[in-house]
């Protein structure tokens, strides 16, 4: 059985105490450095007598003294809630209330002795399982973020395959610019400390700087990359600026959260010629769980779309059919995953319900997660991603993936990125709205895009509405579209 992650990472600080552990703001921080800081945290939170077994929520941005009291936590076998570092009041109160979690203070007073008192008052009791390590949030964008509750166990599996899989080593530096609550952290931080690795951690505030991510891949070389497609965006953007081979070092390129575009796949090899490129697939509930090496000159031609390929070692998958049965062959229906890797559920038992269940065979074992994930199974038995079945909608009698039209605009090369939302219209029940993101000098108009679309979709897939806007769609801080904002806008 693999060590647990906070003894994992003790061993490697013990092994290599003056390798560096975190790169941040110019500066490195040591395994002997990180270790003694969580020490510290453990010390302090001590002396808040804080009852055994109550989850505690750190609500910061990432940083080396964050990440210490992180592992402080795990080195107490204390459940750890870690929401946005900017989410707002109500949502923040809803997931205290739902783990019974007690905010800690600032992790700088926490790792620096001078703490003050956690907050009073604990919502809840026995919310969460026994074995919990980490508590990440869902990103919000269509309502309230839920909390995600993951055994060490499954953390800790994960960060085996992962570092296998990825080739992370001790030697090896990985790029974290997700936030750490989205599961993206798992990998670029949790795994590679594990294995005594580098974590060359992005600033969250500067994370949609093409220039700061420059002046980070030349402080500190990397050999990992892994995001989601903006990040890809950012870094072809900061490519154009660079003086030299900053992007020379990467062999393993991940990309994650979202579906990749044709374009950006062939822009990948370009910026990336010695790397791997895995297109990896999961949720938060269930972490990666497929993976796809991508070739650019085959991959869209042979597929119609970027693969996410076959199940991990260890995973069970299935695909249903619109009338539950499972999909034995080629065909289209929704993903279900079960994984060594995933929660053990949703504290709101409606919600679990809902998202967990059995297989429909009754007898393979389970819980699997619906993901809501529309795939299509090709005959290699290769996954492709279509959408997500709370993006279906009906127009005009027409079932309509608004996540496929999105995919329409944005193969228009004057198309930088586009959001789709069904508003409710008296004579047709519904009606698709686009909202585009021109590329930059673009004069590019309705009539012309429509045009562009029509080659691809139904007449009801057609966007009634095209509005055009010159600056970037809003995104929530793991880097997906904010469709909520988006909708309330129009």
């Amino acid at each position: 059985m693999a060590l647990p992650l906070a003894e994992r990472i003790a061993t490697a600080a013990r092994r290599h105490p003056e390798s560096t552990a975190l790169f941040w703001q110019g500066r490195a921080v040591s395994y002997r450095d990180l270790l003694a800081m969580a020490r510290a945290a453990e010390k302090n939170m001590a002396a808040l007598r804080i009852p055994d077994g109550t989850p505690v929520a750190v609500v910061a941005a990432k940083s080396p003294e964050t990440i210490a009291v992180m592992l402080a936590c795990m080195r107490a076998a204390r459940p750890v809630l870690v929401p946005s570092a900017d989410v707002a009041d109500k949502p923040l109160r809803k997931l205290l209330a739902d783990t019974g979690a007690l905010v800690l203070p600032d992790p700088c007073a926490l790792t620096a002795g001078t703490a003050g008192p956690a907050v009073a008052g604990r919502p809840a009791e026995g919310r969460v399982p026994d074995g919990t390590a980490l508590i990440l949030t869902t990103s919000g964008s269509t309502g309230f973020p839920k909390a995600v509750p993951l055994p060490a166990a499954a953390i800790g599996a994960f960060a085996e395959w992962a570092a296998a899989t990825f080739g992370i080593r001790a030697d090896t530096s990985v790029l974290s610019y997700a936030p750490l609550n989205f599961d993206l952290s798992l990998l670029d931080v949790w795994t590679t400390l594990a294995h005594g690795g580098r974590v060359a951690l992005v600033e969250q505030d500067r994370a949609a700087h093409p220039g700061h991510l420059l002046a980070l891949l030349r402080q500190c070389p990397v050999h990992v990359v892994h995001g989601v497609p903006m990040l890809y965006q950012l870094l072809a953007a900061a490519e154009k600026h660079a003086s030299g081979d900053e992007f020379a070092p990467v062999g393993e390129v991940l990309v994650t959260g979202d579906a990749l575009s044709p374009g950006g796949l062939a822009a990948l090899s370009g910026l990336f010629p010695r790397a791997r490129m895995h297109n990896v697939y999961g949720c938060t509930e269930t972490n990666h769980t497929f993976v796809h090496e991508m070739d650019p000159a085959g991959d869209v031609g042979r597929y119609g779309a970027v693969p996410i390929g076959r199940p991990a070692e260890g995973v069970g998958a299935d695909i249903l059919a619109e009338d539950g049965s499972v999909l034995a062959g080629p065909g289209r229906g929704e993903l279900i995953v079960t994984s060594p890797f995933q929660t053990s559920g949703y504290l709101d038992p409606v919600h679990h319900a809902k998202a967990f269940v059995g297989h429909p065979d009754g007898t393979t074992p389970g819980p699997y997660y619906r993901t809501g994930d529309l795939v299509t199974r090709h005959p290699d038995g290769v996954l492709t991603l279509d959408g997500r079945s709370d993006f279906m909608v009906t127009v005009r009698g027409t079932r309509i993936n608004t996540a496929a039209v999105e995919g329409a605009l944005r193969s228009h090369p004057e198309v930088a990125d586009a959001v789709v939302v069904a508003l409710p219209d008296e004579r047709t029940g519904r009606r698709l709205h686009a909202v585009v993101h021109r590329a930059a000098g673009s004069l590019l108009n309705s009539l012309r895009l429509r045009e562009h679309v029509a080659a691809e979709l139904p007449r009801a897939g057609i966007p009634s509405g095209i509005q055009f806007v010159d600056a970037p769609l809003p995104r929530t801080a793991t880097g997906k579209i904010d469709r909520r904002t988006v909708a309330n806008s129009l």
